[in-house]
């Protein structure tokens, strides 16, 4: 499927190669295929040398995720990658856990099917899967983490009473932008859609109900004005309407390398995790 936009939303030629530009990662950083392949290769020394337990969450081969245990009773926090949903795997990540795990905090890295073979809604809804299985294993809501759509998911789950905290990393809160580029040719996202999938527009997590209300949005430095903007956005809606949020700016960072702080135990951005995976 591709665009579906209404008439009244077709944008000029000049703001549809802005937000190409914005939002389109890959072309903005040329760089970015060495760091793809650091995440692989340390990835698959992670696994090489953690050896974590693989379970299923759901029927597809993609529903699996990798468990890296800190011991009976550790608090879990659950990483959902990024990718525009069309991209990227569980295998890719398996080196965000190890600084975590030198905090005692267990690590979920799980995988979900992509696009244009599912639809972004029903991914979100296996992320709910697998939130909820981690819940149901250890009997506590999780911390969850992400990255760009991952950082959308974060918020969902947070959103819905599935977590304690959530962090996301140059998240995407407001779908509305990304169906004018080309990244929706996959996705295939109409305007009613995008905002119905857009965590910024879901119930606001403000101690009304059961689950956590911290939400922190941190984002590179060296990213679109667009990221910095959804960032900064998502925080003061979400804020303003009684959730505990918080933004970072990373100076120096863009859109790949704002991960690089999770190989660090003891940089900012673990130990805010840290703090986060047993707040109450």
């Amino acid at each position: 499927m591709g665009k579906a936009l209404s008439p009244e939303a077709t944008l000029t030629n000049e703001r549809t190669a802005e937000l190409e530009a914005a939002y389109n990662n890959r072309a903005r950083v040329p760089g970015h295929p060495a760091v793809l392949d650091r995440w692989r290769k340390d990835s698959l020394r992670v696994i090489d040398a953690l050896r974590p337990e693989t379970l299923e969450y759901g029927p597809s081969e993609r529903q699996k995720m990798e468990w890296f245990d800190a011991g009976a009773g550790a608090p879990v926090a659950v990483f959902m990658h990024g990718g525009y949903w069309q991209a990227l795997d569980r295998g890719w990540f398996a080196w965000v856990a190890p600084a975590l795990l030198e905090h005692g905090i267990s690590v979920a890295v799980p995988g979900y099917d992509l696009a244009p073979a599912v639809s972004p809604g029903k991914i979100i809804g296996q992320m709910r899967e697998a939130t909820e299985l981690v819940r149901a294993r250890t009997g506590k809501r999780p911390l969850v983490f992400g990255h760009s759509v991952g950082g959308c998911m974060a918020a969902c789950m947070l959103s819905e009473g599935r977590a304690r905290a959530a962090l996301a990393i140059s998240g995407v809160f407001d779908l509305e932008p990304v169906t004018h580029t080309s990244l929706n040719d996959a996705l295939g996202l109409d305007l009613l859609t995008a905002r119905a999938l857009s965590p910024i527009y879901w119930p606001v997590p403000n101690g009304s109900t059961p689950g956590g209300k911290a939400l922190d949005c941190w984002v590179g430095g060296e990213e679109s004005n667009e990221f910095v903007r959804q960032s900064r956005h998502m925080a003061a809606e979400w804020g303003g309407k009684g959730a505990d949020t918080h933004v970072e700016i990373m100076e120096g960072l863009n859109h790949f390398t704002a991960l690089d702080p999770l190989a660090d135990k003891d940089s900012a951005m673990v130990r805010r995790l840290a703090a986060l995976a047993v707040a109450e």
